[in-house]
């Protein structure tokens, strides 16, 4: 069935649930979506530059789970949930702290709901926190400088570590892929997993900020442990995946 016209946007997007759902002839595809196959090898080589598949001779599979999701298409989901998270994380900063903001969705919200405060001093490394404080003049922006990581718009590098060396934060809030009792943070490469467990252990206080989803997931190899005192904050949405980390000495819940 050929579907209606779509936008460039549009069609990639229902392109990559037809790879998903194991379509991945592109002439079949050119077809289904009215297009050249020319048009159909350049969405797919866009969707592949993304993360979202694996280019194969005369088609394309889908990445699965482990591949690096873009940060817009991460933001998207569990939008509510993360923005409940973001807000109650809000209310732990006190007028004049110093905080120190990972890169990530639910950190860069958290930002967005400190933008009118006065007096505060943000750390981050992470292009979604810059953007929503850029108009907070009462605000103190620090900016740990490096290379800007894509596609989570992690700013990354030696320099990022050595500067954070030299600070001690009141509270630092990080984000995470996944979040396991066990194992702790799972990040998407070494250099994150290294970089997360040095900002856990930079702050007076520590926060993981995450949705009920990442509760128990471990969507790659790389891991930042969790060997101090911290605390999750998290929506009400699997209070059962929460039993491992009540457990944990470490560990505290804050459920939103």
């Amino acid at each position: 069935m050929t579907v209606p016209r779509q936008t460039t946007t549009q069609r990639r997007t229902m392109l990559l649930a037809a790879v998903r759902g194991g379509d991945s002839n592109i002439q079949r595809l050119a077809e289904r979506f009215g297009v050249s196959s020319s048009t159909i090898r350049r969405d797919l080589a866009e969707l592949a530059r993304e993360g979202h598949v694996v280019r194969t001779y005369g088609g394309a599979l889908d990445a699965g789970p482990s591949v690096e999701r873009t940060l817009r298409e991460k933001d998207a989901v569990h939008a509510e949930e993360k923005n409940a998270v973001a807000r109650a994380a809000a209310e732990l900063v006190q007028d004049g702290e110093v905080v120190l903001l990972d890169a990530g969705t639910t950190t860069g919200r958290l930002a967005h709901h400190l933008a009118d405060r006065c007096g505060l001093t943000v750390v981050t490394n992470g292009l979604t926190v810059l953007l929503a404080l850029a108009d907070s003049p009462e605000i103190d922006v620090v900016v740990l400088g490096g290379r800007l990581r894509y596609p989570n718009e992690a700013i990354l590098g030696p320099t990022v570590e050595q500067q954070l060396r030299h600070i001690t934060p009141d509270r630092v809030f990080l984000g995470a892929d996944g979040l396991t009792a066990d194992r702790g943070l799972c990040a998407p490469t070494l250099e994150q997993a290294q970089l997360k467990h040095m900002m856990l252990h930079a702050g007076r206080e520590a926060y993981v900020l995450v949705d009920h989803s990442k509760l128990g997931s471990s969507p790659f190899a790389y891991w930042a442990p969790m060997d101090r005192e911290y605390t999750i904050v998290v929506d009400a949405g699997a209070p059962e995946a929460l039993v491992p980390f009540t457990a944990s000495a470490h560990c505290s819940v804050l459920e939103v």
